[in-house]
């Protein structure tokens, strides 16, 4: 019998992405699909690249089952798209999509994430929240994109979460989801993601001074990026 509790080894390597880091509290369906999600976002699968489950269990090293139960969440979601009896195809995001999805993200993020910085939050969080700013930095710097993805989203959310609207936080998180970041790959390689990637740290200390203006204007900022380098992309 499958165990649903069973963890990816940390030392599990997929494809052309980092290491899998398991999250112990998550069942190993809901661990894969967030590492797949990860490795399309950093562009590790290409858009038409056809996945089998039993090719993306054995790389994670664990079980078929796991696998094609994450794999149909992706479908659902619109990240991949069924193929009969060859698997799962990666689907694109066209121009017009990804327009749609940061004019999304804008309306619904700076305006509460500026709420959350006049409010203010715990001390706790804001510790927390420094150590993943830091830790997001070490990352771009080392190259490791999809912990820097990882980052990136529980940082966020975890801010976004003080406004008390789990509405808008369910679908942010979706719609984070749906981003294709590209770009990522040729800043680490040129050395230039440790830049924007302070912007988290930068971030963090607006929030923790209840700089609303400030807030807003890096989130601004930081949702341009998500349009243009981070997506291979001029701004």
């Amino acid at each position: 019998m499958e165990d649903r509790n069973q963890q990816i080894p940390s030392g599990t390597r997929r494809r052309r992405a980092a290491p899998v880091l398991p999250t112990p509290t998550a069942p190993l369906r809901d661990q894969v699909a967030a590492s797949l999600r990860h490795a399309l976002i950093v562009g590790d699968f290409e858009p038409g690249e056809v996945l089998s489950a039993p090719g993306l269990a054995a790389e994670f090293g664990v079980s078929a089952t796991p696998v094609r139960e994450a794999m149909l969440d992706l479908a659902q979601e619109g990240h991949v798209s069924p193929i009969r009896y060859k698997g799962y195809r990666v689907t694109d995001v066209s121009a017009e999509t990804r327009r749609q999805v940061i004019q999304l993200r804008t309306l619904i993020e700076i305006p509460l994430m500026g709420d959350v910085a006049e409010r203010g939050v715990a001390d706790e969080l804001l510790e927390r929240c420094r150590g993943l700013a830091e830790q997001s930095v070490v990352a771009a710097v080392d190259g490791d994109l999809i912990r820097f993805i990882e980052l990136d989203m529980d940082l966020h959310l975890s801010l976004l979460e003080q406004a008390g609207n789990d509405i808008a936080v369910k679908h942010v998180r979706s719609l984070r989801s749906t981003t294709r970041l590209t770009g990522l790959k040729a800043l680490a390689e040129q050395q230039q993601l440790e830049f924007t990637a302070r912007e988290h740290v930068e971030l963090v200390e607006a929030v923790a001074v209840q700089d609303r203006d400030r807030t807003e204007e890096i989130m601004r900022r930081h949702l341009g990026h998500v349009a243009g380098v981070w997506a291979g992309k001029s701004e």
